[in-house]
């Protein structure tokens, strides 16, 4: 009992001694280890005989306890002060200014995508997807592009080769975004849904075609309208609201001109109103003319060609470059820059990123 006592004391001394968290790690684990102080005066009970082994491990379990507990109180003590101290020494200085925060911005093609879909959300139309990657079906075949249109050739699409890299697969990087019509329309059909189908698409398109006013790589929205008794005044109404809402003016005249596209007929060009005065384009009534798109009721063909009655129903349909429309809007003089990301030209061509769109935007003068 007399060593139980003098091991107590040595290492409530030990603990005491110890200055940091490692130097009572060494005191723990010298006298509560597997090999430690107490634990070898457990290892002894077997020694001793049966009358004195209940007396002597209960004393042992009191001298175990007291010091694992001061081990743990000094422990938490030891800690609480190294926190004290680090804090004391990694204090903030908050009297230095800030680092510098850059905000950041809505780039034009953005800002214009969510001005469209703001506006015809409001005349009624809803907002479909397709895929880049698109088979010959959905973006030739069943839009009554023929297998000899010059659209096909590889000087216009990008062909996606085989797996040996040779020839082509019949896949191609999307020409237009004509092809979610056609995937949204096979849908209307399967899912057996009733007339009116009325949405927008926008997206990426791709063309080997690249100067100032064309990218290879280019967004489009493309425009549908499904119903009984639609007609092409349907279509110059609701192109005429658009352009009036989206270029802030209701005095913009607009110029339907014949033309011809394999998936509407008829077909037309669309052209909007401006002047040039003293070499500054001006959008509205003037003497000259923009082209912003194409349109035409949709061809019975493309219609047949998705499974819809072509002599019940009917539709049109029309599409632009959203990136051509940025240009007219805010003033752009060059596409290329808008894939540069050049910081001079994003500060100069940006909007806030809390800039909500609104029905009705300015010209930007």
């Amino acid at each position: 009992m007399s060593d139980l006592e003098t091991i107590r004391k040595e290492a409530t001394q030990a603990v005491a001694s110890a200055q940091d968290i490692d130097a009572l790690e060494k005191v723990r684990v010298a006298y509560l280890g597997k090999t430690g102080v107490i634990t070898s005066q457990m290892k002894s009970l077997g020694t001793l005989p049966p009358e004195e082994r209940k007396t002597f491990g209960a004393s042992v379990n009191v001298v175990k306890d007291e010091i694992t507990a001061l081990i743990e109180n000094t422990k938490q003590a030891l800690e609480t002060a190294a926190l004290s101290a680090r804090l004391a020494h990694e204090k903030i200085d908050i009297t230095l200014p800030v680092r510098p925060e850059q905000k950041g911005s809505i780039h034009p093609i953005t800002q214009v995508m969510e001005e469209l879909t703001a506006i015809f959300g409001a005349l009624g139309f809803t907002s479909e997807e397709g895929p880049d990657i698109e088979d010959d079906f959905h973006n030739f075949t069943a839009l009554n592009i023929p297998a000899n249109h010059p659209a096909r050739q590889m000087h216009d699409t990008f062909y996606i080769k085989d797996e040996k890299g040779e020839g082509g697969n019949g896949n191609v990087l999307r020409t237009h975004t004509s092809p979610v019509q056609i995937r949204v329309m096979e849908r209307f059909v399967k899912e057996k849904q009733q007339s009116p189908l009325r949405f927008i698409a926008m997206g990426r398109t791709y063309r080997c075609d690249s100067d100032m006013t064309h990218s290879p790589m280019f967004h489009q929205i493309e425009g549908l309208v499904i119903e009984e008794g639609v007609t092409m005044a349907n279509l110059k109404g609701c192109l005429t609201e658009f352009v009036r809402a989206f270029f802030g003016r209701d005095d913009i005249p607009l110029r339907f001109r014949p033309s011809f596209f394999p998936f509407t007929e008829p077909s037309a060009e669309v052209d909007i109103g401006c002047s040039w005065e003293n070499g500054e384009l001006k959008i509205g009534a003037g003497k000259s003319w923009l082209e912003i798109g194409g349109c035409g009721m949709i061809n019975p063909n493309v219609l047949k060609n998705v499974g819809l009655d072509s002599t019940k129903l009917q539709g049109f349909a029309f599409g632009m470059g959203i990136e051509r429309m940025a240009m007219l809007k805010y003033g752009i003089p060059d596409l290329r820059p808008m894939y540069e990301s050049d910081i001079r030209w994003l500060n100069h061509y940006n909007f806030g990123a809390l800039d909500i769109p609104s029905l009705v935007k300015g010209v930007a003068g």
